[in-house]
């Protein structure tokens, strides 16, 4: 076996960046509908990459296939973390919302 090619821990990949760093006057309004979106469909999809990834890996572990063992725990705390990214995000939005409600204009 070469213990060269084999790659027992891989590398955390670090999260795609959030929104588009234009200023311009006119699309600024449309820009931060856009910014608001696209960090909520960035975590949900990586959500839902991490679940999956953590699924193949118990798929794997069980039919016998999984060689580094390790790796299931790692994702399954992926998985955990990024739910729980995604509810923090929830909730500072939803909190954000009342707040705005409770202005008076």
């Amino acid at each position: 076996m070469d213990f060269e090619t084999v790659q027992f821990i891989t590398p955390i990949a670090p999260w795609e960046r959030i929104g588009n760093d234009t200023k311009s006057g006119e699309a600024a309004g449309n820009s931060e509908a856009s910014l608001f979106s696209d960090i909520f469909h960035n975590v949900v999809n990586q959500v839902y990459t991490a679940h999956q990834d953590a699924e193949n890996k118990q798929y794997l572990l069980s039919t016998g296939q999984l060689d580094d063992v390790h790796s299931l725990p790692i994702a399954e705390a992926k998985a955990s973390l990024s739910v729980d990214i995604l509810i923090s995000l929830r909730n500072k939005a939803l909190e954000s919302y009342n707040e705005l409600m409770k202005l008076n204009l």
